[in-house]
């Protein structure tokens, strides 16, 4: 039972909050409706000012929300106005906090799982990989899940998955290469073998080929090769942020090494990526997996030994493990091999 006080009290916080809520969304939207390049630098102070001033749950989605109105649409959008988007969110990452780019990558990434299983017509599927694309020329996310998401689209490999392969490629290719080259020559060598394997089921055979040869320039770095590709505008804005960022740790400190899969599971398994977060689910180790490493244990351990455990007041699975692998390994380098399996 809830007094009326009390009720009526929640009621005008509530409709107050609403209110604030409705004027940070009017104060955003303005902010970035204005955004271009020779005022990036006032908007994003202003930015931070607005996340000093109010708590970083509301910044972080009404921030994404109106970004997500402004560059996720049915028409592909101007690559410059996308750069443009996605350096703020960049700068904040760096200046403000990592979970502001963690809640906007997220975002994005379910966004974009969500329409590619879907046959969406429009083009959001395009704009939400080009934001994904500058989140990662920009600094904020690792090149993990670049490939990951490259890994996935050469898996389901129909039209649709090519273009958006020749998409991401023609973005950050050559970044890519810089930064694992060995990654992108597996990949190149799966994107191949499905293609001679799929060679009946395309009537048009012209897109294949064009991938695989834009695959190849990038193999044997030929810039020339790729149409359209200007590093240019990329390279200028990253000037840019090397400018108003404050930290001197601006590089790679602050990129979010996270998968695609554990993007997808956030829900359920919690975002270890954001130090801090607070979790109140299952563990992250799903339960079958702890089962059967118990299994294992117990199997390969003597009676003696796990009741020395017991004694010793080992009482976690992974506590008797630890405890089992020190008594029973044959010297030092045996239970490091141990104790890291």
């Amino acid at each position: 039972y809830v007094p009326p006080q009390v009720r009526r009290a929640q009621e005008t916080q509530d409709d107050k909050k609403r209110e604030e809520l409705g004027r940070l969304k009017k104060m955003v939207n303005g902010l970035i409706n204005r955004l271009s390049e020779p005022n990036l630098s006032s908007i994003s102070g202003q930015m931070e000012e607005l996340y000093m001033a109010n708590s970083r749950k509301d910044m972080n989605d009404t921030l994404t929300d109106t970004l997500m109105n402004a560059c996720v649409t049915a028409v592909a959008m101007p690559a410059r106005l996308m750069m443009e988007h996605v350096l703020l969110v960049s700068i904040l990452h760096h200046n403000v906090g990592i979970e502001v780019g963690a809640h906007f990558l997220e975002a994005v990434v379910k966004k974009f799982d969500e329409l590619c299983k879907s046959d969406a017509e429009g083009k959001e599927c395009e704009n939400l990989l080009a934001l994904i694309a500058h989140l990662y020329n920009f600094h904020v996310v690792h090149c993990l899940l670049i490939f990951d998401i490259l890994k996935k689209l050469v898996s389901i490999f129909t039209e649709k998955e090519i273009e958006l392969i020749l998409f991401l490629l023609k973005n950050v290719g050559f970044s890519l290469r810089k930064d694992d080259a060995l990654a992108l020559k597996e990949l190149i060598t799966e994107a191949q073998r499905k293609a001679s394997t799929a060679e009946k089921k395309f009537q048009d055979q012209t897109r294949v080929r064009f991938m695989l040869e834009t695959m190849l320039a990038l193999r044997n770095n030929d810039m020339r090769k790729i149409p359209g590709y200007d590093p240019e505008p990329v390279e200028r804005l990253r000037k840019l942020q090397r400018t108003l960022v404050h930290s001197s740790g601006s590089g790679k400190d602050t990129e979010l090494r996270v998968s695609l899969e554990s993007l997808l599971s956030a829900d359920r398994v919690g975002r270890w990526w954001i130090v801090g977060s607070s979790w109140s689910g299952a563990p992250m180790i799903s339960d079958t997996n702890s089962k059967t490493q118990q299994k294992l244990h117990v199997g390969k351990v003597s009676s003696k030994i796990m009741e020395l455990a017991r004694k010793q007041r080992m009482n976690t699975d992974i506590r008797r493990s630890i405890f089992c692998v020190l008594m029973t390994s044959e010297d030092f380098m045996d239970a490091f091999e141990k104790l890291l399996k």
